[in-house]
């Protein structure tokens, strides 16, 4: 489903992604880890057109983007068909819950209020909060506010969806609640690329984790390869590092 070929990305002279190479097949659960500042988030952000790339190729089904950029149509084409679910959750504080979900789904979508009404109150209740349909974001906890923004991400029908560090600004309890509804949604076959920390829901729920470093892929392989069978030294010293010795 996602091809990424030869992707390279520099900020001035700083070359922040330097030659990464992936595919994500449909149904996969795909997990990037390694330390801070090797280039995941950047990664994860050309993938939807939130950042441009210098060099290389990203497909998406038909869909195909270069270096060169002019690629506006498809970007748009991209973005409907990808949705990508932030640290931050980004959600409009003056609508209420049901609002956020809908917005999309009834401006570029088109589809009608009623129809929106229906399918947003239908995801709402797929991630816990039926009762929360006409509160506004700041009544919520931060996991009840990431859960809105995988409903939102939802409402567009992704293909794939894109997540970056979806919880890295939550406390446990908050987190596990957040991981439930990514951990339910793998199971049903959504495809999903994932920037997280979270070691527990790599090894359980990733297909094919790969490890970046330095702008790099260093290691890729099945959860269980990378856990517990590491080649790469980076790898060895990501892992001591998270989990403390």
């Amino acid at each position: 489903m996602l091809e990424l070929i030869d992707i390279h990305k520099r900020y001035g002279q700083v070359e922040v992604l330097r030659g990464v190479s992936l595919t994500v097949r449909s149904g996969e659960v795909c997990v990037l880890l390694g330390p801070s500042g090797g280039g995941k988030s950047t990664l994860l952000r050309t993938i939807n057109g939130l950042e441009s790339f210098d060099q290389g190729r990203i497909r998406f089904g038909d869909l195909e983007l270069s270096g060169s950029g002019g690629h506006d149509a498809v970007l748009a084409q991209l973005r409907r068909r990808v949705g990508m679910v932030f640290q931050q959750f980004n959600l409009f504080p003056h609508l209420s819950v049901l609002e956020n979900v809908t917005e999309a789904p009834r401006h570029v979508l088109k589809i009608s209020r009623d129809q929106a009404e229906e399918l947003g109150t239908q995801l709402l209740r797929r991630v816990g909060l039926e009762d929360k349909l006409h509160a506004r974001p700041a009544t919520l906890s931060g996991g009840q506010q990431q859960r809105v923004a995988i409903a939102r991400a939802l409402a567009m029908k992704p293909e794939a969806i894109l997540f970056d560090e979806p919880t890295s600004a939550l406390d446990p309890r908050m987190t596990a609640e957040v991981i439930s509804v990514m951990a339910d949604l793998a199971r049903e076959g959504q495809t999903m690329v994932v920037v997280t920390h979270g070691l527990g829901f790599a090894r359980s729920v990733a297909h094919t984790v790969h490890v970046m470093s330095q702008g790099r892929i260093a290691e890729s392989g099945p959860p269980a390869q990378i856990f517990e069978s590491p080649r790469q030294d980076v790898t060895r010293e990501f892992l001591a590092e998270v989990r403390g010795g």
